[in-house]
């Protein structure tokens, strides 16, 4: 093992391909640091295993709401697990977010149910793909929302928990974040939009004073060029500005970081796939992917 505590791995949807993908670590080099969460029914007999067995086993591509309360208290058990330092960190396999509303849970995803968990106040959304990392100052909500939804007071503290982390989490001792604007050609000098003008430009300023290496806001359709010459990362305004670069660039092979909790937190970049599931189809780079960050990450 090289870390001196496992990692821990939520298995997922029971009916997705979180398990199959979990079984694809017995093969890998990552098999004596992890440990899943998840039924024992479904996973190898060569991975360490702590049982959660699902009130109803069901079909790859079939899932159950009855199994909502069981996967929301593996999660629980990972996430208290970390903080109490049985866990180096944890991965997630995906879950649907849809199967858990169904069943009378309020469940926004994985994210919002660990920052509860923990007493995270404000936590982040970064992706990462190779070098290329983007963080979103807002994350799951419907477009006509993002503007209200962004504050002075909610943009400086991403900035500050994106900064932090990128030190902290990732050992860069002065990551320098480029951060876009909220507009098309970041507001184009109040003629596309306010928000640049408002608040975004003077909260730079204020993080600069202080010593923050940030630059923008660029216009989003530039930031991501090699002419924008950013180093460690991006921050985009909301989910649909950042995402399809990253997923373009690294798609399958991606991995999801929650920012701005008291643990490590990785994911893997897909959904559930109940289309596959069960197939032998799904492809395990991203979870490998996840995993590896998140090894990178305990021992930085």
């Amino acid at each position: 093992m090289t870390l001196d505590s496992p990692l821990v791995i939520t298995a997922g949807e029971p009916a997705g391909i979180g398990p199959e993908l979990c079984n694809a670590l017995v093969d890998s080099k990552y098999v004596d640091d992890v440990v899943i969460i998840g039924d024992q029914r479904q996973l190898s007999p060569g991975l360490q295993v702590i049982d959660t067995p699902f009130p109803e086993l069901v079909n790859p591509g079939q899932p159950s709401s009855a199994n909502a309360e069981t996967l929301l208290q593996g999660l629980r058990t990972a996430a208290e697990g970390c903080l109490d330092g049985r866990f180096s960190g944890m991965v997630t396999a995906p879950l649907a977010k849809s199967v858990i509303a169904d069943s009378g849970i309020a469940f926004t995803g994985h994210t919002e149910f660990l920052a509860s968990v923990t007493n995270a106040t404000l936590p982040v959304m970064m992706l990462v793909a190779g070098d290329l990392r983007v963080a979103l100052a807002s994350t799951h909500m419907p477009l006509r929302d993002v503007a209200d939804y962004l504050t002075p007071d909610r943009l400086e503290r991403v900035l500050r928990i994106l900064h932090a982390d990128l030190r902290d989490k990732f050992g860069i001792s002065n990551p320098e974040i480029v951060v876009c604007g909220l507009n098309p050609h970041a507001g184009e000098d109040g003629h596309l939009g306010s928000e640049e003008i408002e608040f975004i430009t003077p909260t730079i300023r204020k993080l600069q004073d202080e010593g923050l290496n940030l630059r923008g806001p660029l216009p989003a359709d530039t930031a991501f060029t090699p002419a924008a010459g950013h180093k460690d990362a991006v921050l985009a305004m909301y989910h649909d500005q950042g995402l399809p670069v990253l997923k373009y660039a690294g798609f399958g092979h991606a991995v999801n970081v929650t920012l701005g909790l008291p643990i490590i937190r990785t994911s893997v970049d897909h959904g559930t796939a109940f289309d596959i599931a069960g197939t032998g189809k799904a492809d395990p780079g991203s979870l490998l992917a996840a995993v590896e960050l998140a090894i990178t990450m305990a021992q930085s």
